[in-house]
């Protein structure tokens, strides 16, 4: 039996998916990945080849709505699925979902399934009525895909509804919300709190993001100069890369926040545990996600969270118990939140402890793998 995975950024496949293809892998089915600009990234490559994988390039833009070159992809991803012939198919992300969802139809794929795992720019201010042509090319693509799909698979219940209400999903196609990507709790394990001279948790708040604005960066480093400008001695990291996204902060934006220590930036990294550990309080300002990685990340090594009461984030925060949850876009809702605990240093070790317990009942990888296997009929 053969399983391909279809992306369109070969780092994610470990990092988000490896853990499910290694179980897909461990009931002996062949594993086949496609992906584009494999060059770009020969350390994720022989790694996955070293895990016995068969990867393929495929020509791919992840941004842009060039239609030569998406057909170009459609095509390849035809021809690379009649060359395989999977019996398993499994897309994520909006163009792997579109035209791999579309492909497998064509190549005539036993098995498509798609993974929608957050709705980005393409689904900004859907709500308000007002959609760009780009927004409704792309939601009309999706719509004409997913009826391709044996089934579909939300990673929050607000995404579902979404696509129900734009009709992007028919009632009956089969859907399925899991918990996220899930966290491997073993890997992300608690670590101390950083402590001040009193011996009580530090006030050190992190963000670790692409730097855009829907992830509310902007937000984040407004927050830090005006806490900091109260409480000196708080500190504020920030970890992520400026992304080629219509949404991206600028390099001068950036610069100007390094520049007068409003943040302590890391760059970009590839393990991001040192900088939770070095950390107290986890901030996420997203305007939408799926299910946010790097907060479960955050909440498995046992820091308390800040994140927005919007779809995706406000699913790992227990409001009061293991974080609490802030306005989309409120800089003051941020500000007085931290202050909690810059005043309570109490409350980052409480809710800490709780976000661990949380992360071990609701997001264990292994757990959220499982589910999806079931559903895609892998395991019984």
């Amino acid at each position: 039996m053969k399983f391909l995975m279809v992306s369109s950024f070969l780092p994610s496949v470990l990092n988000f998916r490896g853990k499910l293809l290694e179980a897909i892998h461990a009931k002996g089915y062949e594993i086949h990945i496609c992906a584009p600009d494999l060059t770009d990234f020969p350390h994720e490559l022989e790694q996955l080849k070293n895990m016995g994988y068969q990867v393929h390039s495929v020509p791919m833009q992840r941004t842009g709505t060039n239609p030569i070159q998406d057909l170009k992809t459609l095509l390849a991803l035809v021809a690379l699925m009649r060359h395989i012939q999977p019996d398993y198919v499994l897309s994520y992300t909006i163009k792997p979902v579109i035209y791999g969802t579309f492909a497998a139809r064509l190549a005539q794929v036993p098995h498509s399934f798609a993974l929608i795992t957050g709705l980005g720019y393409a689904f900004q201010n859907v709500e308000s009525g007002k959609r760009s042509i780009f927004q409704k090319m792309v939601h009309h693509l999706y719509g004409q895909a997913l009826k391709f799909a044996d089934k579909v698979f939300f990673q929050n219940p607000d995404d579902l509804k979404l696509f129900h209400d734009m009709k992007l999903l028919d009632a009956k196609k089969p859907a399925v919300v899991v918990n996220g990507s899930g966290v491997n709790v073993q890997d992300f394990d608690v670590m101390p709190l950083p402590e001040n001279d009193e011996g009580e948790a530090k006030a050190s708040f992190l963000l670790i993001a692409r730097l855009l604005g829907d992830k509310g960066v902007r937000e984040y480093a407004e927050a830090a100069r005006i806490v900091k400008a109260k409480h000196s001695e708080a500190e504020f990291h920030l970890v992520g890369w400026i992304d080629d996204n219509p949404s991206a902060i600028s390099q001068a934006e950036l610069d100007a926040w390094v520049a007068d220590k409003t943040v302590n930036y890391w760059g970009k990294l590839s393990d991001v545990r040192p900088t939770i550990q070095a950390s107290s309080v986890y901030v996420l300002p997203s305007y939408r996600e799926g299910t946010p990685r790097t907060v479960l990340e955050a909440m498995a090594m046992g820091r308390a969270i800040i994140t927005t009461d919007a779809p995706g984030c406000r699913e790992t925060v227990i409001n009061g118990q293991n974080g609490y949850l802030v306005g989309v876009k409120s800089v003051d809702d941020l500000v007085q939140t931290m202050q909690y605990f810059i005043e309570d240093p109490k409350l980052i070790r409480y809710m800490g402890q709780r976000s661990r317990e949380i992360a071990l009942n609701k997001y264990d990888v292994h757990q959220v793998n499982k589910h999806m296997m079931t559903e895609m009929g892998i395991l019984p």
